[in-house]
Order: C-alpha cells, then sequence, then structure tokens
C-alpha cells in the first residue's frame, strides 16, 4: 500500500525550498549541503530527504516555482484586452513584483540555471522561453514592423529583460526607490526608446 502525505506535506516542501533558495543566494548552489539546509531548518538531514530525493530536486523546485509564478502572471496579463503600453507596463510592473517578493529564487535563477540534470533545466528554460516569447509579441504590437524581422525581435525582449531581471542585485526594497517607482521608470524608459527607435 503507498504510504499516504501527511495534511502539511506541501507546507513542509515550501519550508525546504523557501530556506534553501536563500542558502543557495548566499553561499551557491555548490557552497551549500543538505547538511547545512537541516541546521538551517533545525531538523534532520533524513528528515528532508523524505521530501526530496536529492539537492538537485530542491534547486529545481526553487527555479521553477519562481519562473512559473512569472509565467502565471504574464499569460494573464496577456490574455487582457489592453493596448500594447498598458500590458507593457502591467508585465513590467507583476514582474518587478515577483522578483523582489522572491530576490533569493531571483538569483538562484540566474546564476545556477547549469547545475540543473538535463531534463530539469529544458524545463525551466521553457518557461523562460515562453516569458520571452510573450514579451516579444508584446513589443511586435508596439512596433508592427518587428513582427517580420526574427533578428530583432529576440534582442528587443533580450534588452527588455536586461533592465529589470538584474534589480535584485541593486534595490534595496525598503530604500526611497520603491520597487513600483522602479517598475514605472524601467517600462517609460523602454517605451520611449523602442517607440522612437530607428531600426536597422
Amino acid at each position: 500500500m503507498a504510504r499516504t502525505q501527511s495534511a502539511d506535506y506541501a507546507i513542509r516542501r515550501d519550508a525546504i525550498v523557501d530556506r534553501a533558495a536563500e542558502l543557495f543566494a548566499e553561499r551557491g548552489f555548490l557552497g551549500a549541503s543538505i547538511a547545512d539546509l537541516a541546521d538551517a531548518l533545525k531538523t534532520s538531514k533524513s528528515l528532508i530527504y523524505h521530501y526530496y530525493d536529492s539537492k538537485e530536486d530542491i534547486l529545481f523546485d526553487v527555479m521553477h516555482s519562481h519562473v512559473k509564478a512569472l509565467l502565471d502572471a504574464a499569460e494573464a496579463i496577456a490574455a487582457k484586452p489592453l493596448p500594447p503600453e498598458e500590458k507593457l507596463r502591467a508585465l513590467t510592473h507583476a514582474f518587478v513584483e515577483l522578483y523582489v517578493d522572491a530576490a533569493a529564487r531571483q538569483r538562484v535563477l540566474l546564476n545556477e540555471l547549469s547545475r540543473l540534470p538535463e531534463e530539469q533545466r529544458k524545463t525551466v528554460v521553457g518557461i523562460q522561453r515562453r516569458l520571452i516569447e510573450i514579451v516579444e509579441k508584446t513589443i511586435a504590437e508596439l512596433r508592427p514592423e518587428l513582427s517580420g524581422r526574427a533578428a530583432l525581435k529576440r534582442p528587443s525582449a533580450m534588452l527588455y529583460f536586461g533592465m529589470i531581471n538584474w534589480m535584485h542585485t541593486w534595490l534595496d526594497p525598503e530604500g526611497k526607490a520603491k520597487p513600483q517607482r522602479i517598475a514605472d521608470l524601467a517600462v517609460s524608459t523602454f517605451l520611449d526608446g523602442i517607440e522612437k527607435a530607428e531600426l536597422p
């Protein structure tokens, strides 16, 4: 007979992932062991292995939970009948909010993706590509002439992500410049640039 899961099974897994994200962000994936994680959670290695088969599986959940939250938000916004400027603004606000709320997971995603086994890495990268495609489509709605310019569509989207993906390295959520004000600044800067840019 299969072992049934306790009522708090998902809560305990989430706690492991939350603390692992902090440790991996602070020390790097290779610098944080399961023993370190167990110490941080004030539990045992065996209990962690009850919930996860390997450290790589924990790393996958750190990344997958983050990119899935980003994709869920992006798809919900993309489905709304908004003008492209408003859509990009809404996407930027959603992304920045999630980056700030999950700064450790964002750092791990950007720094440790290569540590995942191939199939898990493909899953995460597939979600990232879907996010890029949503932004590409929105930018193409802003500049329709980009629709047939494959060589420029992806760089335009990557320039956009380049502005916001690394905010966790310098933005103080408690500082004078509030995250949503920075989001407004980023999207306004991008919109002003993409609308005026001369396309080669």
